[in-house]
């Protein structure tokens, strides 16, 4: 059996995918601008995730910008059948590689051009909309012009499925009025938890959610409650708490990125992992302190 397979699947619209995936987003420079540090290593680590049974990746074009579409382009294609590649749209860089929103249907539908000649493909599995809010938090406000830009071209056979990234309940009913939605992206980890509720209410519905900066992000995770359950369990605090984030809700997919193999190794790994309860209200109580 596939070792990620432990883990469990979940469901990205008519597609089925192990709960522990690769996000490639690090495998661009520095503040995600430009080519990678090694770009032979880059090439590397897509080639493992991929050899040792990851079957969802995420990605976009304005990673780079157009540099991680790139190589997973060079280092996959033709990809396998089984591979699921999740892209998505709303943002360009700047040429000081500063981000700023794009999010008109016209740059929206350039953006989706732009990544299926990027990828090499005909058609994208799975679009999210990337709405640039609060940078890292969802802002209320109405985003039915842009989602029904990308539902537009989702009838015209350029993407199967559609989903959301930094948003609020409120904007992903308002999206469901237009067209299915199967993912949800939002910052949430064992320290940020203010979308708790929210990860239930889409398992209900049986749409995935994926975390972004599931370790923190710019800001890696410390606590030492996460750092002696590490030591009593004989890991690493960061496999600790994406173990987590696989045990608080069956619907949430893990993209750890890394350009490192030896952590990508460590992340992949997190698949067979499990928290007993007296470890999961430990690790809860990091979030409500």
């Amino acid at each position: 059996m596939n070792k990620l397979a432990q883990a469990g699947n979940f469901s990205l619209g008519d597609r089925t995918v192990h709960r522990v995936g690769y996000g490639a987003m690090q495998l661009a420079g520095p503040g995600v601008y430009g080519p990678p540090r090694d770009h032979a290593a880059a090439l590397a680590v897509l080639r493992e995730a991929v050899a040792a049974g990851v079957n969802h990746i995420d990605t976009s074009d304005f990673y780079g910008p157009h540099v991680t579409n790139r190589l997973i382009r060079e280092a996959l294609h033709p990809y396998a059948d089984e591979l699921v590649i999740v892209t998505k749209v709303g943002a360009r860089r700047g040429e000081d590689a500063s981000w700023h929103p794009a999010q008109s249907p016209a740059e929206l539908v350039r953006a989706v051009h732009d990544n299926l000649r990027n990828l090499g493909l005909d058609v994208l599995d799975v679009v999210n909309l990337r709405i640039m809010g609060d940078v890292h938090a969802p802002a209320e406000g109405s985003i039915e012009p842009q989602f029904s830009a990308l539902a537009e071209l989702q009838q015209q056979g350029l993407i199967r499925h559609l989903g959301l990234s930094n948003v609020t309940p409120s904007q992903v009913a308002e999206a469901q009025r237009i067209a299915p939605v199967v993912c949800v992206q939002n910052q949430f980890n064992l320290a940020h938890r203010a979308d708790d509720a929210f990860v239930d209410a889409l398992a209900a519905q049986g749409i995935a959610y994926v975390p972004f900066f599931p370790l923190g992000g710019f800001t890696p995770l410390q606590s030492q409650t996460l750092s002696d359950v590490a030591t009593s369990l004989g890991t690493t605090p960061m496999q600790v708490a994406l173990a987590w984030l696989l045990a608080r809700a069956p619907n949430i997919l893990l993209i750890p990125g890394t350009s490192s193999l030896g952590h990508l190794r460590e992340n992949l790994a997190v698949a067979g992992l499990r928290l007993g309860e007296e470890v999961m209200v430990a690790l809860d109580g990091i979030g409500r302190a």
